[in-house]
């Protein structure tokens, strides 16, 4: 956890956005407020103060250009436009307008938290949370500063998704997930795939830091629900 969590406003219309950008910011660490409309949204950004806004563009009530001009009146708090327009004058228009930076819907939430977190770095407002400290487990450990994982003290080469989810699994120790689940965690919600594919990393993984990937210890099958990983 943050010691000064940063906030994040996430302003759109489309409920299922609200709930997914806010779900993957807050599993990074973030404090989220949401609002559905421009009027709510200046209502949020008054009441909250946050230290970045997500604003999509077509909003009810109040469009999006004149939220981000009411709120530039209220302080210089950065901004990253959200907008399912693909013309380019509504980019540029944004830019002019002081916008940090944008993304063009459909997008990833993963992008959307990286883009957060280079414009919290850039403007010198992203407060240490911690996430990136090893989780040491005794013979494994996972450094997600270098991304890289050791057994034993040696090192094991994964690739991105492998250590994506293993780091996922790890950070919460116990706690199990299904398929379809690590499938939107680590694949993003929006991607169209088959849940076989997890199990495929599951056995990779296995056969990477296991002692002995037949009976694993520490990506357990929970049967019929999902993985768990044991400390």
């Amino acid at each position: 956890m943050m010691a000064a969590m940063t906030q994040v406003l996430v302003v759109d219309d489309e409920p299922m956005v609200r709930e997914v950008l806010a779900r993957y910011l807050e599993a990074e660490g973030f404090a989220v407020v949401t609002a559905g409309d421009g009027v709510e949204a200046l209502d949020r950004f008054g009441e909250s103060a946050p230290d970045l806004v997500l604003l999509d563009l077509m909003l009810p009530r109040i469009d999006g250009f004149e939220v981000f001009d009411r709120m530039r009146t209220l302080g210089q708090v950065p901004v990253i436009m959200l907008t399912a327009r693909g013309e380019e004058t509504d980019r540029v228009v944004g830019l002019d307008l002081g916008a940090d930076d944008y993304v063009t819907k459909p997008f990833s939430p993963r992008e959307v938290v990286a883009r957060v977190r280079a414009v919290l770095r850039r403007t010198g407002r992203e407060a240490p949370d911690g996430r990136d400290d090893p989780l040491d487990f005794g013979d494994l450990t996972i450094d997600p500063a270098s991304h890289t994982v050791s057994v034993h003290g040696e090192p094991v080469r994964l690739t991105p998704k492998e250590f994506d989810l293993l780091h996922l699994m790890a950070s919460s120790p116990g706690v199990v997930f299904s398929r379809i689940q690590l499938l939107e965690e680590v694949w993003d919600f929006a991607w169209d795939g088959d849940p076989s594919t997890v199990t495929v990393h599951i056995r990779r993984l296995r056969e990477k830091i296991e002692s002995d990937p037949s009976t694993p210890e520490r990506l357990v099958t929970v049967w019929g629900v999902g993985y768990r990983f044991e400390p």
